[in-house]
């Protein structure tokens, strides 16, 4: 029996120990319970909707008895005999309608003169879209092998959304096969033992798995998207191979106590700083909850649910399994791996120097760090459009880089939505409002009727997506068309579409940072004071916290901004970052930094209250932990580097941003800038600790 007063962490990982049958079993019949709630749970995947005027856009399309066309562009040699054949063969192709040319329309000449666009519309609905699709690309295919000297690009909504679509799933399809083997070798590293190595991965397999079946419920009613399971699936791994990798550590460390014993120890220690940190990543991912933003309330309903499942299986179903396999956890072993003992010799001798001297440290560390952190001060966020995404050796993103060079913007238009709360909108009034507004904004333009709304796609410029189309969006929307539609009464209007998406989700996160970033700021500050009973720890804490991520937005902008290395990585620069990237990795981050934070600290602490002086406790606590710290740091660190030989710049940035940042937090910061702070604050760091024993210990007496 344990005594009274037991933290609840070690008497689950005892009663767990004890009843390993029932602790296995239980865990793999909570997984298959998720698994068949995903699978055969009805409903409906949630729709997200957009940020602003254009989720208003969005929701009156939504309304409407039928939904949007979607349009396609060909572009051709203006005065090659391609074009008459091409507007003969298509409509003969029965897929398509509406089509336009250069033959009969001058705003389908570039300015030019060389180039001109035809453009159509595929008809059908549902799965017929995509086969009209296939046959009209059959039409433009062959018309381009009946004239090899005119060179036919075609790109539209379709054939760019395609393949960003399946890019897409081909990044997330290659990250997945490529991070396991690469967790498996680190794990064998540190442990020598392909049982030990095991424990970690399957764990974190099984608790992905669980979480993928509960979202699969969830999402009838939250939005989560691919990129949202792939976010899942890393989370999930890094933090479940983590903590299992704490526990194990810890267990090995304690193993001349016995099995069950070291089991106790592990889960009293690693245990419940395991608890504690998932509990901070979850609650500060709650923080993007704030940004009012589907695809990252997603995010955070997708990430609390796997790191409870983590923490939940690290405390349960781990140290039932360590149990049943007692010292046959290190069956299995590979030579010359793992044999390195718990105490860290090249970090004890790193904290050893470092607090000798911890200002001269505490300056050289924290100035790296801002030095890093200064390019950031010009980051400028923007989301790229699909040419810039994606690189052109995409056979329909070159296309679609052609197409907008000569007609800038006709990829990415605007897309004005204009309706009625009376009825139908397609009336001669408004037909005049949007004749006068189509004559002031960039050519060419089409006019499509959507159920009793009618939608005005217009090309904003450039690419569709920087500063020249963010200018024209903000002139059609606070001039041109207030100037124009506005004037008519009762019709409103809204512009929707990708760059109108965009522009509108990072104004609401920009909006909403100080909320979010706040909210994290106090959370962390409140949780590490409630764990260390001390106002320094967590002051200093959450500066360090502050300096690690304010250099991984400098290295972010440095590198993918101003091109930086863009070579070596493989993409080109488009003159920004992510819009959405800087508050998830300050999110993302300050939870898992806060993990390794209070790992280290509680080590530290317990050497403290054992009777260490302070410069003992944290070299010891340094050399005790940092090595598995940065064992999980390579981990995490190696997983996000994965997205670097992906395709898409969004996971390039997402990749760097996050591996620079995890490995910096457990080296430079963690392993020099932490044990200099500590040193150089003193014993005024602990002295509330101690003042709250002492007090304890008198009323006891009393």
């Amino acid at each position: 029996m344990l005594p009274a007063g037991t933290p609840v962490v070690e008497r689950v990982a005892h009663w767990s120990s004890r009843h390993r049958a029932a602790a296995i079993f239980g865990w793999l019949a909570l997984v298959a319970l998720a698994w068949v709630i995903g699978t055969f749970a009805p409903g409906t995947d949630a729709r997200s909707s957009p940020a602003g005027d254009s989720g208003t856009g969005q929701a009156a399309l939504d309304r409407q008895d039928s939904r949007e066309p979607f349009w396609e562009n060909v572009l051709v040699p203006k005065d090659s005999p391609a074009v008459a054949d091409l507007m003969t063969t298509l409509p003969a192709s029965g897929a398509v309608a509406d089509i336009r040319g250069p033959l009969d329309d001058p705003d389908q000449v570039s300015a030019d003169g060389r180039s001109g666009l035809v453009t159509f519309r595929i008809l059908g609905t549902g799965t017929e879209i995509r086969a009209n699709l296939a046959t009209a690309t059959a039409a433009v295919d062959a018309v381009a092998a009946r004239h090899p000297d005119a060179r036919l690009a075609q790109a539209g909504d379709l054939s760019v959304s395609g393949a960003v679509d399946k890019s897409i799933k081909e990044d997330i399809g290659r990250s997945e096969t490529r991070s396991l083997p690469l967790t498996l070798l680190i794990l064998l590293a540190v442990f020598g033992s392909l049982v030990a190595a095991a424990i970690p991965v399957l764990l974190a397999g099984t608790t992905v798995l669980a979480t993928f079946g509960l979202l699969s419920a969830v999402d009838n009613w939250i939005p989560v998207n691919s990129a949202t399971s792939s976010m899942t699936l890393l989370i999930g791994m890094a933090v479940g191979v983590d903590y299992s990798l704490f526990f194990l550590r810890r267990v090995r460390e304690e193993r001349a106590h016995g099995v069950g014993e070291s089991i106790r120890i592990a889960a009293r220690t690693s245990g419940h700083v395991i608890a504690v940190s998932g509990l901070t990543v979850a609650l500060c991912v709650t923080g993007l909850w704030f940004t009012g933003l589907d695809n990252l309330r997603g995010l955070t309903v997708s990430t609390i649910l796997v790191v409870g499942l983590a923490v939940l299986a690290s405390v349960t179903v781990l140290p039932a399994t360590l149990s049943l396999l007692g010292t046959r956890v290190d069956r299995l072993r590979i030579p010359l791996l793992g044999k390195r003992g718990t105490r860290s010799r090249f970090w004890a001798g790193v904290a050893s120097t470092v607090t000798r001297r911890p200002a001269l440290w505490t300056g050289i560390a924290a100035g790296l760090l801002v030095l890093l952190a200064l390019p950031a001060a010009g980051i400028r966020l923007q989301d790229p459009a699909p040419t810039e995404s994606l690189p052109r050796s995409v056979p329909v993103i070159d296309a679609a880089t052609r197409v907008q060079a000569a007609f800038p913007g006709v990829t990415m238009p605007a897309h004005v939505v204009v309706w009625s709360d009376r009825g139908p909108v397609d009336t001669p009034a408004v037909r005049r409002a949007v004749e006068e507004l189509t004559a002031r904004t960039p050519k060419p333009a089409i006019v499509v009727p959507v159920g009793d709304a009618l939608v005005v796609r217009i090309p904003l410029g450039s690419n569709g997506n920087d500063e020249v189309a963010d200018r024209t969006l903000t002139a059609l929307r606070e001039t041109l068309l207030p100037q124009t539609i506005g004037q008519l009464d009762g019709v409103h209007f809204a512009v929707a579409g990708r760059t109108a998406e965009a522009h509108d989700f990072t104004a609401q996160v920009l909006a909403r940072a100080p909320y979010v970033f706040g909210f994290i700021l106090l959370l962390a500050f409140v949780l590490l004071l409630l764990v260390f009973r001390s106002v320094v720890v967590p002051a200093v804490s959450i500066l360090l916290n502050l300096l690690s991520v304010g250099a991984a937005y400098g290295v972010l902008t440095l590198v993918f901004q101003d091109g930086f290395l863009a070579p070596l990585l493989g993409f080109t620069p488009y003159g920004g970052v992510l819009g959405w990237l800087p508050m998830f990795l300050f999110v993302l981050l300050f939870g898992l930094s806060t993990d390794y934070h209070i790992f280290i600290l509680s080590r530290i602490r317990e050497r403290r209250q054992a009777g260490s002086t302070l410069q003992e406790a944290i070299v010891e606590g340094t050399a005790s932990s940092s090595g598995v710290v940065t064992s999980a740091a390579l981990i995490m660190t190696g997983v996000f580097s994965i997205f670097l030989s992906l395709a898409a710049i969004e996971y390039k940035m997402l990749g760097l941003g996050m591996a620079f940042a995890i490995l910096l937090d457990a080296t430079v910061v963690r392993g020099v800038l932490l044990p200099a702070a500590l040193s150089l604050f003193g014993d005024r760091l602990w002295k509330p600790v101690e003042t709250l024993k002492d007090q304890s210990r008198t009323l006891h007496l009393s």
